[in-house]
């Protein structure tokens, strides 16, 4: 059984958060120097531990066994969101580079090989889970060439170009080469915390729905367009959300979640009737079916709410994700060591949060572990977790990779 060094990983988590440390977190974001800088030092310690490094055409840094053998890729994001926190994506890298080191120390696990990734992007500075996705197949050049920052609008393109990588090949799945793909993170709620769980074991990842909403009212002089005749595109918006809010916990399952995210009113001045308003909204769902039900409910409401206000509505869907549930014999790998090193302090739970598993889990059996986030706090810098619970999960995740390797040679 391999047995992950605990102060080992602590140090090396902590040492990843010194690349674009930013108060008790990070501010990493895709392929600035600090991310690079951060990849770079990966691939030095993963040719430490014996593995082939190389880092790809769009980032992803690879650590690959010198074997015959298929091997269990584990891993996760690199870089951060702006001035986040220091284990979202991290946690999940030096969990992949901590593995492959106790693997290479155990005699008996020596031949099992681990393949440890970071993966590039998947916090969407330029493209959504453009690393995962890369890997998989799933990125046409044009689109490459289309992206731009979302922060500073820097071609990605440049970005690969200033990073060493415009003439790098990037890196496919090759069938056969892998067994699957492991991946853990910080849960980033606080479901685990609120029952007094310390491992989650995910079970599937949810879709995520997001539209483009705008009414069109008739923009007009605020003190002089009587109540009775106002087409008043801003009360449109928020009579939308108020309906929202009401209807659908009646259509929605039991772990849906759904948010407006910004309402922008043109012309936005105190003294002018909106003529204009625009709602990015969406919503999330483990289940096709629900995120069906609440797109068919959505459009009703939004019918609704422009001949009761008089406004024109126009809705957009932005965007469809489907959601991905995990393989069952890698998540039965995971509860049985979870039972083994934390016995009644499990649970199997679906993710509200996208991860590069669900894209992996497209061309390789894959599964996910969560650790718990202190006051579900995540995408700020004051994330954090015990401690004990990193070098658990870590141990857990040990544990369920070998018996999947094992199960793989018998």
């Amino acid at each position: 059984m391999p047995k992950i060094n605990p102060g080992r990983l602590l140090s090396d988590l902590r040492r990843f958060a010194q690349f674009g440390a930013y108060r008790t977190g990070v501010h990493r974001p895709t392929y600035s120097k600090e991310d690079m800088d951060s990849r770079r030092w990966l691939a030095q310690q993963y040719e430490a531990v014996g593995l082939q490094a190389h880092i790809d055409g769009v980032g992803n840094v690879f650590g690959m066994p010198h074997s015959e053998r298929r091997s269990l890729l584990i891993g996760s994001h690199a870089e951060s969101q702006n001035h986040a926190g220091w284990l979202d994506g991290a946690l999940g890298v030096i969990y992949g580079l901590e593995i492959a080191r106790a693997f290479a120390e155990t005699p008996d696990c020596f031949g099992l090989p681990i393949a440890p990734v970071a993966w590039a992007d998947e916090e969407s500075h330029y493209i959504p889970l453009l690393g995962s996705r890369s890997f998989v197949g799933d990125i046409e050049e044009a689109e490459i060439d289309r992206a731009v920052n979302v922060d500073h609008g820097l071609p990605l393109r440049d970005a690969l170009r200033e990073a060493g990588l415009a003439s790098v090949p990037r890196s496919l799945v090759e069938p056969g080469r892998h067994v699957g793909y492991l991946e853990a993170h910080i849960e980033q709620g606080d479901a685990l915390e609120a029952s007094r769980k310390r491992i989650g074991v995910v079970t599937s990842i949810v879709g995520i729905w997001q539209y483009s909403i705008v009414f069109y009212g008739i923009q007009n002089h605020a003190g002089t367009t009587r109540m009775a005749i106002r087409k008043d595109a801003g009360v449109a918006a928020a009579t939308l959300t108020m309906a929202i809010a009401e209807r659908f916990p009646e259509v929605a399952g039991p772990r849906s979640v759904w948010t407006t995210g910004r309402i922008t009113l043109e012309p936005g001045a105190r003294n002018i009737i909106p003529g204009k308003a625009e709602m990015l909204f969406q919503f999330r769902d483990s289940e096709m079916p629900v995120l069906e039900r609440l797109d068919a409910v959505l459009g009703e409401l939004v019918e609704e709410t422009a001949i009761k206000t008089g406004c024109r509505a126009d809705i957009e869907r932005t965007g469809t994700g489907k959601p991905w549930h995990m393989d069952p014999a890698f998540q039965a790998a995971i509860e049985t060591a979870a039972a083994l090193h934390a016995p009644g302090a499990y649970v199997r739970m679906p993710s509200g949060a996208s991860h590069d598993a669900q894209v992996v889990g497209r061309k390789l059996r894959s599964a996910m572990l969560f650790v718990p986030s202190i006051g579900g706090i995540s995408h700020h810098w004051t994330e954090n977790t015990n401690d004990a619970d990193l070098v658990l999960g870590c141990q857990v995740l040990a544990d369920a990779a070998e018996t999947i390797l094992r199960g793989e040679s018998t």
